[in-house]
């Protein structure tokens, strides 16, 4: 479990992230009283299906997170799938996004057993909610109850998937997957290369689809966010409306596109927060992310999200 902070004794909390003022050295060893802390972020971590407690600090990507992960317990980063915070289980309601609580404890999971299922697409719609793992790998991330994949015992909330028809999608985006997976022929059968994460028993139940990605975002006092691009902040953890808000754009990316990204969700929400009108919103969101080709519908929707967290409606 989550140790306390450095040099304490006594009273060791759930604390998993530690703010360490760096004392930099001066002559004789002295502090330097003109210079300021250094701030430095370490947070423990486990592998999901059992481990010792390692440490991981001043990473800024997802990428930087796996590689200090893979370095702490000896493995490649390849092998890490993706993480929860604060449960080891297949629990996609605390999948680790780009946000991180100061005081959350991360737990890794990796490659498990390979598997290839024979799907017959009796249906348009698959039942499927694809995300990725921010370092080329998709993976299920909701099945919906009663769909033509929850009939698919073998198939499980938490699989890579490795390849499609023999397609090797490893470094695709979910949205392309999902995409791809929309695209496949009515009445014929595809075949789909998955990869469970690895578990300590198996006999936990076979998850379904969430009703929402509500507690995804970093439990702590603050987050730490992470970015692809530049370095990762410190920020203050998101008001109650801004998250509501943003587990809303997330439903919205589900219901229209298949897809889950807390990041992308975010991202829409700065987006419109501070523009007038709708007009202005879908301008600038065209600019940002206009090779998304959101349709109109969706783009509305999003800009009530966004004007009913203003108004505090949610």
């Amino acid at each position: 479990m989550p140790l306390g902070l450095r040099g304490k004794k006594k009273g060791r909390g759930k604390e998993a992230a530690r703010l360490v003022e760096g004392e930099p050295p001066g002559a004789g060893g002295g502090r330097l009283p003109e210079r300021a802390p250094r701030l430095r972020l370490e947070f423990y971590a486990q592998l999901a299906h059992g481990s010792a407690t390692g440490r991981v600090e001043n990473f800024a990507s997802i990428q930087e997170l796996y590689a200090q992960i893979a370095g702490a317990f000896g493995i490649a980063p390849a092998e890490i799938l993706f993480c929860t915070l604060n449960t080891p289980k297949v629990d996609m309601q605390r999948l680790l996004g780009v946000q991180i609580g100061l005081e959350d404890f991360i737990f890794a999971h990796v490659k498990g057993i390979e598997k290839e299922v024979n799907v017959y697409k009796s249906e348009d719609s698959l039942g499927l909610t694809i995300t990725d793992n921010g370092a080329g790998y998709a993976f299920i991330k909701g099945i919906k109850v009663d769909s033509l994949i929850d009939s698919v015992k073998t198939i499980c909330v938490g699989d890579h998937i490795e390849s499609i028809n023999g397609e090797n999608i490893v470094g695709w985006r979910h949205y392309d997957v999902a995409k791809k997976l929309k695209e496949l022929k009515k009445e014929e059968q595809f075949t789909l290369k998955l990869i469970e994460p690895k578990k300590a028993f198996e006999v936990e139940p076979r998850t379904k689809a969430e009703k929402s990605s509500e507690g995804k975002i970093g439990t702590g006092r603050g987050t730490l966010r992470l970015r692809s691009k530049g370095p990762a902040t410190v920020e203050e953890v998101p008001s109650e409306n801004e998250t509501k808000a943003i587990t809303k754009i997330d439903d919205l990316l589900d219901l229209y596109m298949g897809i889950r990204d807390t990041d992308l969700a975010t991202t829409m929400f700065e987006t419109g927060k501070d523009k007038a009108n709708p007009d202005e919103f879908a301008v600038a969101l065209d600019e940002a992310l206009g090779d998304f080709a959101f349709p109109d519908e969706f783009v509305f929707d999003v800009w009530g999200a966004i004007g009913d967290a203003k108004q505090g409606r949610l």
